[in-house]
């Protein structure tokens, strides 16, 4: 019997270990699947299909290419690490994702697309919260829209936008808009005057599922003191307020105190409002961490709402958001690339 020898023991694991790291690696490479689009009911040939590795750097394209006459597509570029990646069907200029967690199986995935209309069809607004913070002499003003499309038609009007709101004079013009897609992150928009005094507009798909828009401004503001308002949609608005800060005025009911923060919650009758704000307070200041119970399910779009805003604050970092918006860039001018997400 030979003399066993550690080194070449060694050398042969460690063979075997290249050889099965090798064969992990082509497999973790290739992706097989299929695009289905939802609105037909059917496989979606041309769709332009690319995968994304997501990580620290933010999303770097690995391939793209083009779902066949029977809708599958094949990747088989490599995406070594450990990261979560991203597949992207463009369809009808409109991008739909795919997020692949590590460890997921990388067949037989399905990316579903769908038809989009200039209509908004089934795509109404659910809820609309008004949060107001006056701080330094300066009123904050947060606004949370939120989208649900029950149908299988992608509401995307390019020309006329998918979102108006109104923005006081005294916004200078200067607003932050993010829209979030569904199961996506928050992607920074762009707010485009319309023919109508302080009209803003914004383009963004409004896919089937739940889309939320993120508006946020500031105007000037000693305490106490008005704030007007306009409502063009006829969903649901609740005004906030932080602790120790008061609204009154014409159409104003006080629905309670939310536990946790105790933030104040009011509803509004529109169209026009005209509120008196007194005190000052910040979010801020409220306890992040706490988790929010209500049976009464009267105040829960607007518990959410916050939650959005304080989530926002502390927990998305800024390579995640980088990555969100990285990954929804194409070859197309990034105005357009805005619109199609």
């Amino acid at each position: 019997m030979g003399r066993f020898n550690i080194r070449d023991w060694g050398l042969a694991r460690s063979g075997r270990l290249a050889m099965a790291l090798a064969f992990a690696t082509c497999a973790y490479a290739a992706i097989d699947g299929t695009v289905i689009n939802q609105t037909l009911g059917k496989p979606q040939a041309g769709a332009t299909v690319t995968l994304y590795k997501l990580g620290q750097a933010g999303p770097e394209q690995i391939e793209s290419v083009k779902s066949g006459a029977d809708g599958k597509f094949h990747i088989t570029q490599d995406a070594q690490g450990p990261g979560p990646r991203l597949v992207q069907a463009a369809y009808a200029d409109v991008t739909y994702n795919h997020m692949l967690p590590p460890g997921s199986p990388s067949d037989n995935v399905t990316v579903d697309v769908y038809e989009s209309s200039k209509k908004p069809g089934d795509a109404k607004i659910e809820q609309h919260a008004v949060l107001f913070e006056p701080v330094r002499g300066q009123l904050m003003v947060s606004e949370w829209y939120i989208f649900r499309n029950t149908g299988k038609v992608t509401y995307n009007d390019v020309d006329g936008g998918t979102l108006h709101f109104f923005l006081p004079a005294s916004a200078g013009g200067a607003v932050k808009v993010n829209a979030t897609a569904p199961q996506g992150m928050p992607v920074p928009q762009a707010a485009e005057k319309t023919g109508k005094p302080n009209i803003y507009k914004v383009v963004f798909a409004i896919k089937p599922g739940e889309t939320r828009f993120d508006v946020t401004y500031h105007v000037p503001f000693n305490s106490p003191g008005t704030f007007q308002g306009k409502l063009l949609e006829s969903a649901p608005t609740r005004l906030v307020v932080p602790n120790g800060v008061t609204l009154k005025g014409d159409g104003i009911q006080a629905l309670g105190q939310e536990p946790q923060t105790k933030a104040a919650i009011y509803d509004v009758k529109g169209p026009d409002f005209k509120v008196e704000i007194a005190g000052n307070g910040s979010m801020q200041q409220a306890d992040e961490s706490a988790e929010v119970s209500d049976e009464s399910g009267v105040l829960a779009f607007t518990i959410l709402a916050l939650g959005f805003i304080l989530l926002f604050r502390a927990q998305v970092p800024a390579t995640a958001q980088a990555a969100a918006q990285s990954a929804s860039k194409s070859p197309a001018k990034e105005k357009n690339e805005r619109r199609r997400r």
